[in-house]
């Protein structure tokens, strides 16, 4: 196991002291570190899809209001 060193603010350290008092403190800093990692890989894949329907936007040309109501007609029954 690899460990980590770094600095928190007092009152965050007794927080999370009080807070994970009966518990193991490195499962949850643990837990916790995986569960932001896990966020940032869906933010990363959000950013990317953004990004890829963007530049398909890019290529299309823009559709009037017109027909985008005609569209919408066409397709009712």
């Amino acid at each position: 196991m690899a460990t980590l060193n770094f600095s928190v603010p007092e009152e965050v350290k007794r927080e999370f002291q009080e807070t994970f008092a009966h518990e193991n403190k490195s499962a949850v800093i643990t837990r916790l570190m995986k569960q932001a990692i896990e966020e940032r890989k869906r933010e990363q894949t959000r950013a990317a899809a953004i990004e890829a329907l963007l530049r398909l936007r890019q290529g299309q040309r823009p559709v009037s209001d017109e027909e985008i109501r005609q569209a919408r007609q066409a397709g009712r029954p």
